[in-house]
């Protein structure tokens, strides 16, 4: 995650929206008397969406996190993915 100024971000904001979309990070624009604003790509806010939407759930959230621990933990199962 990058900081930078409002007036560095204007001076050439499409190399800082390039380098966003290669870097797939997040730049945090900053302004004098006013709250700094995170800019990032779609595809990133969307993951953050979907995240947020599979963890509403508490019992949810439990699921995938124990999912996780089992994955990392090497006793996941490979399948195939049904019609």
């Amino acid at each position: 995650m990058t900081r930078i100024a409002f007036t560095e971000f204007q001076a050439d904001p499409a190399a800082h929206l390039d380098r966003l979309g290669a870097d797939r990070t997040m730049l945090i624009v900053t302004r004098p008397h006013h709250e700094p604003v995170a800019i990032l790509p779609l595809s990133k806010l969307n993951g953050l969406r979907e995240t947020l939407h599979l963890l509403r759930s508490p019992a949810n959230g439990e699921r995938l996190l124990r999912s996780i621990a089992e994955l990392d933990a090497g006793q996941g199962k490979e399948r195939g993915i049904s019609p």
